[in-house]
């Protein structure tokens, strides 16, 4: 009979002491961490965060005509496919004058792509829409549109991205609005729960 063919036994660690253990050099050894008693007297501090002021409930008082709406790359994109003309198909969808924003961020995306989306250029050049400043590195336009957003709550993101939208969701009082059966939507909205639209 042949020689028996030994398993190898796959991602196998060295065992290795605890740098409690007593083996080890005193000044080397970790030092067992001394729990502190608390002082039943002394205030107690929480961190809270700090809730916007526009933000009544979940009504924005900042959002009102004209609607400034952050435009993403794909959704210049879903608009050419769809046959839709970007500022007047949003002013058909809100009742009310809109001026589409784009950032530094999206216009450099929109660059990227090169020739095949030479019309999403041309429409993003567009003199209508309102060019905003990116004052940080990188030219990642999600990071970019998700801060904005965070810091600034006047706002309407328009995307068709899913990843981006589930993370535009968890800010509360920041509308979405994108593209289903060739016309544009608008998710949460102020008059969803009861504000006045223009």
């Amino acid at each position: 009979q042949g020689k028996q063919k030994k398993a190898r036994k796959y991602a196998v660690m060295k065992r290795m002491i605890s740098l409690r253990d007593q083996r080890i050099n005193e000044k080397d050894r970790a030092k067992v961490p001394v729990k502190k008693k608390e002082d039943p007297s002394a205030i107690k501090e929480r961190e809270v965060p700090q809730h916007p002021s526009c933000l009544f409930f979940q009504y924005n008082t900042q959002l009102g005509p004209p609607y400034h709406i952050l435009v993403d790359t794909n959704f210049i994109n879903f608009s050419i496919k769809a046959k839709l003309d970007l500022v007047q198909s949003m002013m058909d969808c809100l009742y009310a004058k809109c001026i589409p924003c784009i950032t530094d961020c999206v216009m450099g995306e929109i660059e990227k792509l090169g020739q095949k989306y030479r019309v999403a250029l041309r429409i993003a050049k567009d003199p209508r829409f309102e060019r905003l400043p990116c004052m940080h590195k990188g030219t990642y336009a999600d990071d970019c549109l998700v801060q904005r957003v965070t810091q600034h709550k006047c706002y309407i993101v328009a995307t068709v991205d899913k990843e981006l939208k589930r993370r535009i969701r968890k800010i509360p009082g920041v509308p979405i609005m994108y593209i289903s059966r060739h016309r544009y939507n608008i998710e949460r909205m102020p008059d969803d729960y009861g504000a006045p639209r223009f």
